[in-house]
């Protein structure tokens, strides 16, 4: 039987997700606000359908972030199956939303092309998918998107909204402000130099490409993520200040170990999602009631313990089901012990 979903916002992400879902056999309705949208996505064959279908198991929201919750309710009210969203500002959306069905996504993934010409089946594959369950969020919810990410080849990782939002301001808002500031100094500068934009090559296009996203989603982002964006400036500004201290005094010592330590961190940064050579399986017995999964995978997100898959397997008699994680062995005890000082009763089996 065909699985059956609906995108509402046929832009870059929403049409990359319309088309990862078909082309893992997804039957896909779109729709978008702006009708020659709808137009261009069934021409490009991104879905197979205009319109909501109201019998879809599951719904993907991807309209600019200020609409989100909107477009959330509107899908709640006119289908039967469960509701997610791909903004990139997490709180506000959730805190406006309690449901059941409902579970709140980032896909931490895009491109500098704009719109459906950009649109891409392989843009999730191997990018970190971010839910954010709530109290409310049942388990079946959380397992059928979870399982949906993972099945456009997306690493599903659990975290509060708030705790997201704070990540992301850092993470991804603040590069994308820091290269608009550092393009504006360079165009500031090419007024007095002809030759500056000729130097800016190397490095500092390397720190300015997030600059040449489309401009006008970050008007929402900025809105809607305000005082986490504003506490990551501060913190930026502070740093610069230090950095300024260092520079302006010659304290060589001092601004070699900050390289070094910037050096190492960059060199540790994760990339995609990688086969762990050494795994185990904890296999997690959950009461079934809302949020006991969703606690697991935020505990794991929390301790950064890698997790190479999951299936939850419910039991045929009573109220308790058991989540099955493979897990990196490296991080097994440290998530040994979280759980338990959780109240949860792991068992742990190394994978050979």
């Amino acid at each position: 039987m065909t699985r059956r979903a609906n995108v509402l916002g046929m832009g870059l992400i929403g049409g990359s997700v319309a088309a990862a879902l078909r082309a893992n056999g997804w039957h896909v309705t779109g729709s978008d606000d702006k009708p020659d949208r709808e137009e261009q996505a069934l021409a490009k064959e991104l879905v197979d359908a205009v319109g909501v279908d109201s019998g879809a198991e599951l719904s993907i929201v991807a309209t600019p972030v200020s609409h989100v919750a909107e477009g959330v309710r509107h899908m709640l009210a006119s289908t039967s199956g469960v509701v997610t969203d791909v903004g990139s500002v997490k709180a506000p959306i959730v805190n406006a939303i309690a449901d059941a069905r409902f579970i709140g996504g980032h896909p931490m993934a895009g491109s500098e092309l704009q719109g459906l010409d950009g649109a891409d089946a392989d843009m999730f594959r191997g990018a970190v998918w971010v839910l954010t369950p709530t109290a409310t969020t049942s388990d079946g919810t959380f397992e059928l998107v979870a399982d949906v990410v993972r099945q456009i080849g997306g690493d599903m990782l659990a975290l509060p909204a708030e705790r997201h939002d704070q990540l992301v301001a850092v993470t991804s808002h603040l590069p994308h402000l820091a290269a608009a500031t550092l393009l504006s100094l360079a165009r500031a500068r090419a007024d007095d130099h002809a030759a500056v934009m000729r130097l800016a090559a190397g490095g500092f296009r390397d720190m300015t490409r997030v600059a040449s996203g489309h401009p006008a989603i970050w008007l929402d982002i900025c809105r809607e993520n305000q005082p986490a964006i504003v506490e990551a400036i501060d913190a930026m500004i502070d740093g610069l200040s230090d950095m300024r201290k260092i520079v302006s005094e010659s304290d060589s010592g001092t601004l070699l170990q900050r390289l070094n330590d910037a050096r190492s961190v960059r060199a540790n940064l994760p990339g995609r999602v990688r086969e762990f050579d050494d795994v185990c399986e904890v296999r997690i017995p959950i009461p079934d009631r809302a949020g006991a999964a969703a606690e697991v995978f935020t505990l794991a997100a929390e301790l950064g313990v890698n997790t190479a898959n999951f299936e939850v397997a419910h039991s045929v008699e009573g109220d308790r089901g058991v989540l099955v994680m493979v897990v990196d062995a490296t991080s097994v005890d440290v998530f040994r012990g979280g759980l338990i000082a959780r109240g949860f009763k792991p068992a742990i089996t190394r994978v050979v």
